[in-house]
């Protein structure tokens, strides 16, 4: 059976070609009466609109590019908590008739990649989702002026959506020197990114307050970065009582390391986490952790960046976290 077309559509509601296009695309200055004619021709003849013509029309292709900077270690898609987001943002952005594109871009030439194909108009916009520090993408697309956003703040100037991790982690330390411990240590996540940083601060900030010794050990958002450093912070002082990890997997590393030397938790040593994944309420003991609303803070990326396709103003937005107490401290 012949496809409908615009011509057929027209001639059925008694209107011009040009006049069912602006229907068609959304056109706001059709009289009510015309546009209902329309869209009754429309659904008697089942017509189906061309989308090639009409992104011409509307120079929207209905995609949006879900843009991971991945490094090459994979500490991201590794992460169970890159799984949520991206699935949750997916649904988000499909359910507003978006198409995704899911891009990695975790080397220069992969960057490039995706540089070159959302320049060549095959997206709407970007969201970019765990930038770290040096990462050049965010300048490269904002001089391109492509409509972006970031899931996390970037150094870059582009709306983001990201958690209170300052906060959250001063939250966590203040709850261990409240259960009176005094030998705090941090294990922190990879330092190019920015939320491993605003984690450290939030340590620090606490320790400080409480007139208490800052002991630190670099992770990288790894279980075997958090056992590793675990171990060196049970070297330089083994007298310690408490630690505050800056992400769940690390803290499950430490775990593992404190009871292979014998340390009991949180009898000898509190642990607290931060994240809150589904793993850390099944831990031996379950863990303490800042529960962060990764969900909602998928789905308020997807919002700056739906505004942003409407030209609607969009602010950066930072969301409060709370603590989750477990067996572990």
């Amino acid at each position: 059976m012949q496809r409908p077309t615009l011509d057929a559509v027209a001639a059925r509601a008694g209107v011009s070609k040009s006049t069912v296009s602006r229907v068609i695309n959304g056109v706001s200055t059709v009289a009510p009466r015309i546009r209902e004619a329309v869209l009754d021709a429309v659904g008697e003849l089942g017509y189906v609109p061309n989308a090639a013509a009409r992104n011409l029309v509307t120079r929207r292709t209905d995609a949006v590019a879900l843009v991971v900077s991945d490094p090459p270690k994979g500490l991201v898609s590794d992460d169970p908590l890159f799984a949520a987001v991206v699935r949750t943002a997916s649904r988000a952005l499909e359910a507003a008739g978006k198409q995704v594109v899911l891009m990695l871009a975790g080397s220069d030439e992969s960057r490039e990649r995706v540089e070159r194909y959302v320049v060549a108009g095959h997206v709407d916009g970007v969201m970019l989702v765990s930038l770290h520090g040096a990462d050049p993408l965010p300048y490269m697309l904002a001089r391109k002026r492509v409509p972006m956003v970031s899931f996390g703040r970037s150094s870059a100037a582009v709306p983001y959506v990201e958690n209170d991790n300052e906060g959250g982690a001063g939250l966590a330390v203040r709850h261990l020197l409240g259960l009176g411990r005094r030998r705090v240590a941090t294990i922190t996540g990879p330092m190019d990114l920015i939320a491993s940083q605003e984690r450290l601060a939030g340590y620090n900030g606490a320790v400080r307050e409480a007139g208490c010794r800052s002991m630190m050990a670099l992770g990288d958002f790894t279980r075997i970065s958090g056992a590793e450093a675990m171990g060196q912070l049970l070297q330089d002082d083994p007298r310690l009582d408490a630690v505050f990890a800056a992400n769940d997997l690390m803290a499950i590393g430490a775990l593992h390391v404190l009871r292979k030397h014998g340390r009991r938790v949180p009898d000898d040593v509190a642990v607290v986490g931060f994240d809150d994944i589904e793993a850390a309420q099944y831990t031996a003991p379950p863990l303490t952790t800042v529960r962060s609303p990764m969900d909602a803070q998928a789905l308020a990326t997807v919002r700056l960046l739906l505004d942003l396709f409407e030209e609607q103003a969009q602010e950066s937005v930072v969301m409060p976290c709370d603590l989750v107490i477990r067996e572990s401290a």
